[in-house]
């Protein structure tokens, strides 16, 4: 049996009450939550494995409209099934094929565009955890139009020395104990950063921390996790705050 790489179970969680809604935008569904007041600032939040319509990814966009940006998590996966916790790990190489982080270029352009022109958005920033913190990072290489990014654990896919060019300042976040990205790699992105990239960017990686840490509600939280998570989220708003 393939080790399980969320060493949470996303099973057990507490019910979650959306604060937002879901729309329609071209052939994507997003969910998406509006601070009560106008603000010409966005922050497009990437779901992880378990899709858009997973209640962690949700309360995610809550809080980014809580902290006073327009929040939109679309439906990345355009449709297709996300990963659920009765899939079995071995089927996950294929699964990935399906559900590749690195072809989300179009539906990127059809919610800023949306944001642009239906939110009156000018400064975009965007978030992704995991499979989205993967996406984040390839979106940053790719999009001169996000301002900012924050990468959650996303995996470090080496293929050319071209990921490392970022084209807007980026924030890559790592938690010590996450199984799925070695320390080897943390270390590799840190030195080819430093070679190739011309705007700011940040590597941190947090205490004892496994994979998906940052994205639990408060009830779900262990206690002694508690302080890492919130610095996390408090690092990712801080940086999104000084470029948006």
């Amino acid at each position: 049996k393939m080790a399980d790489p969320f060493l949470y179970d996303s099973g057990e969680r507490s019910r979650y009450r959306c604060h937002g809604q879901e729309v329609q935008i071209e052939h994507i569904k997003a969910y998406t939550c509006k601070p009560s007041f106008f603000t010409d600032k966005a922050v497009i939040v990437v779901h992880d494995i378990f899709g858009w319509l997973f209640p962690d990814i949700r309360y995610i966009v809550d809080l980014v409209a809580l902290h006073g940006y327009v929040a939109i998590c679309p439906d990345f996966f355009k449709g297709k099934e996300p990963w659920k916790t009765t899939d079995h790990w071995a089927d996950f190489a294929d699964w990935m094929k399906e559900h590749d982080p690195m072809k989300v270029d179009r539906e990127a352009d059809v919610v800023l565009k949306y944001l642009k022109e239906q939110c009156g958005a000018k400064k975009i920033g965007i978030v992704g955890f995991s499979w989205g913190g993967m996406a984040v990072h390839h979106l940053m290489l790719k999009n001169p139009q996000l301002n900012a990014g924050v990468s959650l654990y996303g995996r470090i896919v080496r293929d050319s020395e071209e990921r490392y060019n970022l084209l807007n300042p980026t924030f890559f976040i790592f938690g010590e104990k996450d199984h799925t990205i070695s320390y080897d790699q943390i270390t590799l992105l840190e030195e080819k950063l430093k070679q190739y990239c011309k705007v700011a960017y940040k590597i941190k990686v947090y205490p004892g921390q496994v994979h998906g840490f940052a994205q639990l509600k408060p009830e779900d939280m262990k206690p002694q996790d508690k302080p890492y998570i919130e610095e996390a989220r408090q690092d990712m708003f801080d940086w999104i705050k000084m470029f948006i």
